[in-house]
């Protein structure tokens, strides 16, 4: 059964961005993102993909992306316009991989009643985020399952964490 997936970071009052943009530089969070990511189907809005490098999807990724206005089609991805064509084309692309949710905040909010999962990297530090996360260790929706030790990335210490959803909604 594959899985719908939530992968994003967060700094210590899960702050997970600022400006359109991440709120740290973290190479080794940035290379588990790839490789966890590295195949598989992304969703996201337009927003975030507005923010990758040229605006140009992630190489060796499917992308299903999100936006509100119907005119914005974008060029190598799946395009959809409302939340709903958003879940069923989710749905299908589930039915053969495992779908990883990578934002933006909007997006991270809509969808995480329906993700089995969250992979959570922690960023011991203070990013002054303008938007937030859901603090999982205080819901009671979540169970954090796996957390690593903490190591060092950028001058930073980070953890890698790994929550499970106990009332997922289906699709």
């Amino acid at each position: 059964m594959n899985k719908l997936i939530e992968i994003l970071n967060c700094d210590d009052h899960y702050g997970i961005g600022k400006k359109n943009g991440l709120l740290f530089s973290q190479p080794k969070d940035m290379a588990f993102f790839r490789q966890t990511t590295l195949g598989h189907t992304v969703a996201l809005g337009e927003n975030t993909l507005l923010s990758f490098s040229g605006s140009k999807p992630l190489p060796k990724r499917k992308h299903i992306v999100l936006s509100q206005d119907k005119t914005h089609n974008y060029e190598g991805v799946i395009n959809v316009h409302c939340m709903e064509d958003f879940l069923a084309t989710i749905k299908d692309e589930l039915e053969l991989d495992d779908v990883y949710v990578i934002g933006g905040a909007s997006i991270y909010h809509q969808l995480l009643p329906y993700c089995d999962k969250v992979l959570l990297t922690k960023i011991k530090d203070n990013g002054n985020a303008e938007v937030f996360f859901e603090n999982l260790d205080e819901s009671p929706l979540f169970s954090l399952v796996e957390a690593s030790e903490e190591i060092e990335d950028n001058g930073r210490m980070i953890q890698f964490c790994t929550y499970i959803n106990l009332q997922k909604k289906p699709l």
